[in-house]
């Protein structure tokens, strides 16, 4: 089998960390899109990199983001679906709550770009078994949703406590990034199989054996301490996946590319806001100069298949 590994953006807008946080304002979908969205493609393309973008169905949805959301797919990028609403709870929907949710998402995104997309990640991880049965069903490939990290809980308590929420609110996010016993499930990718329908799960990967975060997100962090702390430690859980034969899901968020410099005042409550946008960067690229001495980088709609069909497991439905 092929060694690759995939890098996926969930393109979170600002009105989505505002309605995260409880920020008042949100319903006006408040966007930083113009200003992330050509500084991904740039960095990328000075790499000659494609990667998958998780977009979110609403602002697909608005005519003012179509021409940006467009510009990814034209640069070659994959657009994957990450809900319409992104409440992070659809592990707790109805059955008909989520087709309703995954069908205006995919028709908001297909109206902007002129594509479906085959690719799905939930806001905040909150997959369920009916989600993924709706997902296989619909023909989408892989589903991206598991983090197998025993942080979740920990994860959630500082949400809770940096959010102005209501206690009904909070109650709805009482789930969210998961619980402790995520973190024995697998790194590795599976195939997920029902009724004769099948996706492929590529978990968000974490630090094996320790099941602690590698994202970027997590790396800037680690940064605020010692960049070369941050670049230690994901050079050497790249390398231990290589040693395990993990075929790594890298996870990036907009905030890593956005800075302190930027005025975002929304944002300060973020880890790593303090550090500059041009830091940010740096550390980026050396991350993913990291990554690909190691793998193959690929779009996660190429991670998928290269596993589909290199494997010899059972798959049905798969287009």
């Amino acid at each position: 089998m092929e060694i690759v590994a995939s890098v996926s953006l969930d393109l979170d807008d600002l009105w989505c960390y505002m309605k995260i946080h409880g920020d008042a304002g949100w319903e006006s979908f408040p966007s930083f899109l113009p200003v992330v969205v050509p500084r991904v493609l740039k960095f990328f393309e000075e790499r000659d990199q494609k990667i998958s973008f998780m977009v979110v169905g609403q602002d697909a949805a608005l005519p003012h983001n179509q021409p940006i959301l467009k510009s990814i797919l034209d640069a070659g990028h994959e657009i994957g679906n990450h809900s319409f609403h992104h409440d992070s709870w659809m592990h707790l929907l109805t059955n008909e709550q989520i087709i309703a949710d995954l069908v205006k998402a995919e028709e908001a995104i297909v109206q902007a770009v002129g594509k479906r997309p085959i690719g799905f990640r939930a806001p905040g991880f909150s997959i369920s078994f009916e989600v993924a049965t709706v997902l296989a069903k619909r023909g989408y490939i892989y589903d991206g949703s598991i983090f197998p990290t025993f942080l979740g809980p920990m994860a959630r308590l500082y949400y809770m406590m940096t959010t102005r929420l209501t206690e009904e609110e909070k109650s709805k996010r009482k789930h969210l990034f998961g619980s402790f016993t995520d973190g024995f499930r697998s790194n590795m990718a599976y195939p997920w199989m029902k009724e004769g329908f099948s996706l492929m799960v590529i978990p968000v990967t974490t630090f094996p054996i320790f099941k602690m975060p590698i994202h970027l997100s997590y790396i800037l962090y680690l940064s605020l301490i010692s960049p070369a702390l941050g670049i230690f430690y994901f050079e050497t859980a790249i390398r231990l996946c290589r040693k395990l034969r993990v075929r790594p899901s890298i996870l990036l968020h907009p905030l890593d590319f956005i800075g302190q410099d930027d005025g975002i005042e929304e944002l300060k409550f973020f880890p790593a806001m303090k550090l500059s946008h041009t830091t940010k960067l740096e550390i980026i690229s050396k991350t993913m100069a990291i990554l690909k001495r190691y793998y193959r980088v690929v779009t996660m709609e190429e991670h998928a298949r290269t596993l589909l069909e290199s494997s010899t497991w059972p798959v049905y439905g798969i287009r």
